[in-house]
């Protein structure tokens, strides 16, 4: 089900012409078109489309690793293979790796005694870890390296006697597996809001730790209120919002203001899909949240002749693809790829998969 804003923002109300930030003039709306050439020239505008293609997009290095992982296993091991959680959150991943044999469980005791168990990219708790200790399951775990930081520094924090302020949503699996390594130290702050209600029992002894994806300009607004309260607010040396969110975001940005509209290619339960229909929406571009080209509305694009399209870092690139062949359906599409970066980054796999 496409996800969309309640603000009313029409796909044909941008600016037509709009130069972007490295020079390239965006295409016009269908209105602008009209104003200058007439309706006749208006309707065959509105067949005409570009798609501003955002990059990076779709999978980052801890989603390919941790879907490697299951991969691996399944071809090594008979399955079935279970895995807690969703292994990434994506519901096209989550099937595809079920018609393969994987079962994906919410919690280990639907788990039987002795099977292979993998844990999701986004981390567990220490209680979980010890509960697949005691009953003998195999355990591969598939935490994303910079998940398993984030829980580093939690432990490191509360040792120290600091209070814990984590910047997140509460709900999700990153989350509840961070705050699990020190529940009596942790607190939870999603807004600006909650900090200003936050009490702690010593002011001069707390740090924080932020989700890894979290949307960079509220986070950033969170942190500002933290240190403004708590003139002695220590944290970690590198930013806990992962590189591939903040690339992924960045590169939407550089786009969003020349698009009439923008299509996010990524699950609902999606976090990292979530904060880039919001970063658009906020900017001021009516932007949606689809699993899939079947989510595509065809209102959505009346009207509107440039469209911005990206992908969260667990859908995969071909969904993508598929988005762009049916607009192309619609009419003619020129897709104008705008990177900002080249990702290189790459984790290496688990002892207990690795090929000899």
């Amino acid at each position: 089900m496409p996800k969309h804003t309640d603000l009313d923002h029409s796909p044909g109300a941008a600016v037509a012409g709009r130069e972007s930030a490295d020079g390239e003039t965006a295409i016009g709306t269908t209105a602008g078109a009209e104003a200058a050439g007439g309706k006749a020239a208006g309707r065959e505008a509105a067949d005409r489309r570009t798609i501003l293609l955002a990059s990076p997009r779709s999978f980052c290095a801890g989603v390919e690793r941790a879907i490697e992982i299951v991969e691996l296993l399944l071809e090594q091991r008979r399955p079935p293979v279970y895995v807690r959680k969703q292994i990434v959150h994506n519901t096209h991943v989550v099937a595809d790796l079920e018609s393969r044999g994987a079962v994906f469980v919410e919690e280990l005791d639907e788990v039987p005694d002795g099977a292979t168990v993998v844990f999701s990219a986004h981390g567990v708790a220490p209680s979980v870890r010890a509960e697949g200790e005691r009953r003998g399951l195999d355990v591969v775990d598939a935490t994303c390296p910079l998940v398993t930081k984030v829980h580093a520094e939690a432990r490191r924090y509360a040792a120290r006697g600091d209070t814990v302020v984590l910047i997140g949503h509460a709900g999700h699996e990153e989350v509840e597996g961070t705050m699990g390594e020190a529940l009596d130290r942790t607190v939870l702050v999603e807004s600006v809001e909650d900090v200003a209600a936050l009490e702690v029992d010593d002011p001069d002894r707390v740090s924080y730790l932020t989700q890894t994806t979290l949307a960079v300009d509220e986070t950033t607004a969170i942190l500002d209120a933290l240190r403004d309260k708590f003139r002695n607010l220590r944290g970690p040396d590198s930013a806990d919002i992962c590189y591939a969110t903040t690339n992924r975001q960045e590169a939407l940005g550089a786009l969003s203001d020349d698009a009439d509209l923008v299509l996010v290619v990524g699950s609902e339960n999606s976090s990292n899909s979530r904060r880039l229909v919001e970063l658009a929406v906020r900017r001021g571009t009516p932007a949606y949240l689809i699993d899939d080209a079947t989510g595509v509305r065809e209102e959505w694009l009346d009207g509107v002749r440039v469209i911005g399209l990206t992908a969260g870092a667990s859908a995969p690139p071909r969904l993508v693809d598929g988005v762009i062949a049916a607009i192309r359906e619609r009419g003619e599409v020129e897709v104008v790829e705008r990177e900002i970066t080249q990702e290189t980054v790459h984790f290496t796999l688990p002892v207990a998969v690795r090929q000899p």
